[in-house]
């Protein structure tokens, strides 16, 4: 092709297949995966990225996973070598197209390897909404970038060390990619397909200019090393770590002890309250300072209806059954009291909280207050270990693969199938439309985590007033100021505090995402959806579920 036409023709396939997605999506409006759309033209890795997400998402059977692999790394291979070639400079000499093509084909199958746990993190984290694993699938990427566009290119690419100018183009990738994925999400339908047109065409550009990076240095830096080994068994050794290092400490000592356990309650508050602390807590059976205060205990209470200490793995348990042991307190709490009684609930505790008021619209609570609750969680799904299909059931598997050996080198006891966490994906939609929801009788409101923004799709999340807070998940229920907006709440007073740049993040991080698996869509969420409801509704929020 003459050098004139190159370019042109590079950035026209680089921004019409992003165009085809955003077009489809908006036409059956699917709107929440849009920001998705600008990925699947982008460099190493994150074009991989893009086609494993939906896939480990939009599988029902073993075969269909297979298949749809063995597609995503041959279409990849040819897309790669397509926009390769068309950004390989006139100057420079060209392998033959052949050997391109191996090298591409053998580069979409090793990126498909790699990338698979980062993939099925993703998943996990549109389970459980949690953002932590949504980092830990990203960071390790950003490492793993410039080395894999680098052995697109050049033959033994796998050694040595890619040169400052490709690692810069990389980076640059990764903020062109979130911020593309924010504009497409926020174009009116009509303007989506066009948003997603010129972020293809800035991929182009990228393709452009990587290529010609990875060729440009004339000398390598540490050309004898195996670099991309190296690098690759850092990355993956990263979700492993950090699971490892998640694991609790044993015994009971206590873990949650928010100002209002320790302190007296202020008088104004007509509330007896009880705490309820989140997922690998643990307590020891200390008492509150204030006779009206007590702690949840997932282990239930003794005899004498005080709760019971309990360690991380009582946390483990079912919604269900911690929302009947919260029933048997909150009765206790209230006829020894004969107040009004508040919940206060963190992370899990939030949720079980929310599970009890669902089952029990009668219940002598009165107000809630939720703590980096898990919002949107449920938009995932895969199905029990004995399954021998379901939608997911492939990224499932690569799930616990991960979590069984981080445990064994860790003597951790998180699983993907605990009884929590399967909760959330069997019911997910009343937990991914109702959590943020308002309560008939009940006082209710959500302290959210600035890090919460990334965790769900932008777009309308609650309808209930919000505090949101600078913090990471769960890491702010004791600073002074956040006691005093509850204490404050609790007297009566209404809070709503929605900060700016919430928003901001969420679209930001709207491109990392797993897609959502449509509720209608499974056979084990269908019966909990009312008759009639679109497939591709972008929100569902608060309307009724079965």
């Amino acid at each position: 092709m003459p050098r004139s036409r190159r370019l042109p023709a590079l950035l026209a396939v680089a921004g019409g297949v992003p165009l085809v997605e955003a077009a489809i999506l908006t036409r059956i409006d699917f709107v929440s995966p849009r920001a998705l759309a600008p990925q699947i033209t982008a460099v190493w890795p994150y074009d991989t990225y893009h086609d494993l997400r939906w896939l480990f998402v939009y599988h029902n059977s073993w075969l269909t996973f297979a298949l749809g692999l063995v597609a995503a790394v041959a279409l990849r291979g040819a897309l790669s070598v397509l926009l390769v070639l068309l950004s390989w400079p006139v100057q420079a000499p060209r392998p033959a197209t052949g050997a391109l093509v191996w090298r591409n084909l053998g580069v979409a199958a090793l990126t498909a390897v790699i990338v698979t746990p980062f993939a099925a993190l993703s998943v996990a984290a549109s389970a459980v909404a949690l953002s932590w694993y949504l980092f830990v699938s990203l960071g390790p990427m950003i490492l793993l970038a410039p080395f894999l566009q680098r052995m697109a290119v050049v033959p033994r690419g796998w050694r040595g060390l890619p040169s400052a100018e490709l690692f810069g183009w990389s980076l640059l990738d990764l903020v062109v990619l979130s911020v593309a994925g924010g504009l497409v999400w926020s174009a009116a339908p009509a303007w989506t397909p066009l948003v997603a047109l010129a972020a293809g065409l800035c991929n182009g550009l990228l393709w452009h200019q990587t290529v010609r990076a990875a060729l440009r240095p004339a000398h390598v830096r540490l050309p004898r090393v195996p670099a991309v080994p190296v690098v690759v068994a850092l990355a993956l050794a990263v979700p492993l770590v950090s699971q490892i290092l998640a694991v609790p400490r044993s015994g009971t000592r206590d873990t949650f002890g928010p100002p209002v356990f320790s302190q007296p309650l202020a008088a104004s508050v007509p509330y007896a309250v009880l705490l309820l602390a989140g997922h690998d807590s643990a307590y020891d059976g200390r008492p509150a300072a204030d006779p009206r205060v007590r702690r949840y205990s997932y282990a239930g209470v003794d005899a004498g209806g005080r709760p019971l200490p309990y360690q991380a793995l009582d946390t483990h348990q079912s919604l269900a059954t911690s929302a009947e042991r919260l029933a048997a307190q909150v009765d206790a709490l209230h006829r020894r009291t004969g107040r009004p009684i508040a919940l206060l609930g963190e992370s899990e505790g939030a949720m079980v909280a929310r599970t009890y008021l669902r089952d029990r619209p009668g219940s002598p609570v009165r107000a809630l207050l939720m703590f980096s609750p898990l919002v949107r969680s449920g938009r995932a799904y895969y199905p029990p270990a004995e399954a021998s299909s379901g939608w997911g059931i492939g990224a499932g598997w690569v799930l616990r693969a991960m979590f069984g050996f981080a445990n064994r080198l860790g003597n951790g006891t998180s699983n993907p199938d605990e009884p929590f966490v399967r909760s959330l994906i069997d019911n997910a939609p009343f937990y991914r439309y109702q959590t943020m929801c308002p309560i008939p009788g009940v006082r209710v409101i959500a302290f959210l985590p600035t890090v919460s923004s990334v965790e769900a799709p932008p777009g309308p999340f609650t309808r209930i007033p919000v505090v949101e807070v600078p913090a990471l998940h769960a890491g702010f229920l004791g600073r002074r100021m956040i006691a005093d907006e509850m204490i404050g709440f609790l007297s009566g007073q209404n809070l709503d505090k929605p900060r700016t740049e919430y928003g901001v993040l969420q679209r930001l991080g709207a491109a990392w995402q797993a897609p959502p698996l449509t509720v209608t869509l499974n056979p084990a969420w269908r019966g909990q959806v009312p008759p009639g409801t679109k497939p591709f509704l972008q929100s569902q929020l608060c309307a009724p579920v079965s």
